[in-house]
């Protein structure tokens, strides 16, 4: 793929938004793929870290934040109900420099990103020093190749316990708030050296299930999110993730709301829509969630919605684009996102 004459050249303050978005887009897709490549027959789950880290880690005060410590930007879960799922840190980064043959490693936008990004891995562990798999990624916009997107992979279990179908330990369950240790957290083996502890953000083993159950109802929010929802999400979120917030009625001039319905294929979708214009042309853009799953997140049945999920995963479309739609995406665990031009103004009033 390859970036169009007008991609190439944009505005001096586009070009960040666009290596922002666009390459940390392509590198979390890459990531994702690599993910379901390895463990076949699992769902796939993308989670923003900080919404994850806020519930254990984020320091008191009006508006609970990670402050500047150094960390991974997100979370991708393999799971299968009923069975332990695994969990892979992942950094994204993107850049627009145009590397040529003259151009000297040390001064490639590429190693600098994925040296930085192993910095933010290295601060995250699961139950012990070293043993969380991650993928660092740094997507060259401007290669000669076309958009390259770089990786890098470090090995680990990752492994979370499974969840029990009932009781407290499920994703069914409220969730508390943790306090865990930040600074002097990992314990870092000797190596020909003295054994050494460092700051970061660690899961202990103990803490392993809740953490598990940490991922499934973030994950769980992020989807009715997609879809527009709203008072709905706050169930899933802890207070230092925002649980106000969300509790609070929002309107449709300043957030996206679940007010569309649409039968795309042989499934009825559940969500919200934006209508927007590129070069002039009227795009309205659709994100939703199949309803009998949205139904599910919505009465907090969050196991009932993975079993649910796991089963239609091979039923969707696999096509790109759908009747009465221009381009679409068909995702496996029920999410739906779609393009369409709107007729212009010329035409509604002629018809």
């Amino acid at each position: 793929m390859a970036l169009t004459d007008e991609g190439q050249s944009p505005e001096l303050s586009y070009r960040a938004m666009q290596a922002r978005e666009l390459g940390r887009a392509f590198g979390l897709a890459v990531a994702e793929r690599t993910v379901r490549n390895r463990f076949p027959g699992h769902m796939v789950s993308t989670l923003d870290a900080e919404a994850i880290l806020l519930a254990g880690f984020a320091r008191s005060g009006p508006r609970p934040s990670l402050g500047a410590r150094p960390r991974p930007d997100f979370f991708i879960e393999a799971w299968r109900p009923g069975e332990p799922s695994r969990v892979f840190v992942v950094t994204v980064n993107g850049n627009h420099q145009k590397a040529t043959k003259r151009t000297a490693k040390a001064d490639r936008s590429a190693f600098k990103q994925l040296a930085r990004g192993s910095e933010r891995a290295e601060h995250f562990h699961l139950a012990e020093w070293n043993t969380t798999p991650c993928l660092l990624m740094s997507t060259e916009l401007l290669a000669l190749d076309g958009i390259t997107v770089n990786a890098l992979q470090a090995p680990g279990e990752g492994l979370l316990p499974a969840r029990p179908a009932t009781g407290r330990r499920n994703a069914d369950a409220v969730l508390a708030e943790r306090n865990l240790a930040y600074a002097g957290a990992v314990k870092v083996p000797a190596d020909g050296h003295r054994e050494r502890i460092q700051d970061g953000f660690f899961i202990p083993r103990k803490e392993l299930g809740w953490y598990g159950q940490l991922l499934a109802r973030t994950g769980a929010a992020g989807q009715l999110a997609f879809a527009g929802a709203g008072t709905e999400i706050a169930q899933y979120l802890t207070d230092k993730q925002g649980h106000k917030h969300y509790q609070q009625q929002t309107f449709a001039g300043s957030s996206s709301v679940r007010d569309a319905r649409h039968k795309i294929g042989p499934t009825v979708y559940v969500g919200t829509d934006q209508v927007f214009r590129l070069n002039r042309i009227r795009v309205e853009a659709f994100s939703g969630i199949a309803e009998e799953l949205y139904d599910l997140l919505v009465k907090g049945q969050v196991e009932g919605y993975r079993n649910r999920a796991y089963e239609l995963r091979d039923t969707y479309p696999t096509s790109t684009t759908s009747p009465l739609w221009g381009p679409v995406s068909f995702g496996d665990d029920g999410t739906v996102m779609a393009l369409r031009v709107l007729p212009t103004q010329d035409a509604e009033e002629s018809s």
